[in-house]
């Protein structure tokens, strides 16, 4: 059985160790790489990203979602067909709404106190290697009371949406949190077919990820829950 990887992004060594130990004891995970701040994790060219990679929100040189802005922008710029997805959680003693929306608006997967229960550790690290999201119905909820104006979506134009691609976009908006596999299984086409879809609808409409999807059918009202 294929383990589960993940990587540790943290400044302090104790809270590596500990969590890496932590982390193997739970289940079928090998923690494959570490790194003492984001800077260390940035300037390393080298590693295909983990399945999940865990990151301190509050680090001296960056914080987690500036980190997170700061991965975005490289996968802008990316020229390969394929740039590195990185699947980022996020642990952090802050849990002001603030920061997690501002966290999850950049591209985080998910958002766990440094305090929670081993379990909700596992279940996090589960569910962002199997959907690609820890929560998608937290996030939903809080879509829903979300700034859009703060981030200048409230007056983005709509040009057409195709069929298929409203479709896709009804299913990333799913509460079952589905894969693309399984989004190709129920609109029976292809993977690569759900791929274009939602590459489309991200050069249409300058979305960045898939919490930006749910926001745009959010501010939009075009699928459910939001019509």
């Amino acid at each position: 059985m294929h383990k589960i990887t993940i990587g540790l992004v943290d400044d302090h060594q104790l809270v590596r160790t500990g969590l890496r130990e932590l982390i193997e004891k739970l289940g079928n995970y090998s923690v494959v790489s570490e790194y003492d701040g984001a800077m260390s994790f940035l300037n390393d060219h080298t590693t295909t990203p983990p399945d999940v990679l865990i990151v301190d929100y509050s680090m001296p040189d960056l914080s987690g979602t500036d980190l997170l802005k700061e991965l975005e922008r490289r996968s802008e710029d990316a020229t390969d067909t394929e740039p590195k997805t990185h699947r980022v959680l996020l642990l952090t003693q802050h849990l002001e709404d603030s920061i997690i929306d501002e966290a999850f608006y950049y591209g985080a997967r998910g958002f766990l106190h440094k305090n929670c229960a081993a379990q909700d550790l596992k279940y996090a690290i589960d569910s962002i290697a199997a959907t690609g999201y820890a929560n998608v119905v937290e996030i939903l909820r809080r879509v829903k009371r979300f700034d859009t104006a703060a981030h200048g979506l409230q007056d983005r134009p709509l040009p057409g949406i195709t069929r298929r691609e409203l479709e896709f976009l009804e299913l990333v908006c799913d509460e079952r949190e589905l894969t693309y596999d399984q989004m190709a299984d129920i609109m029976c086409v292809s993977v690569k077919s759900v791929e274009s879809y939602r590459s489309a609808l991200f050069e249409k409409f300058k979305i960045k990820s898939k919490v930006g999807l749910v926001l745009f059918s959010y501010q939009n009202k075009l699928t459910p829950p939001f019509t």
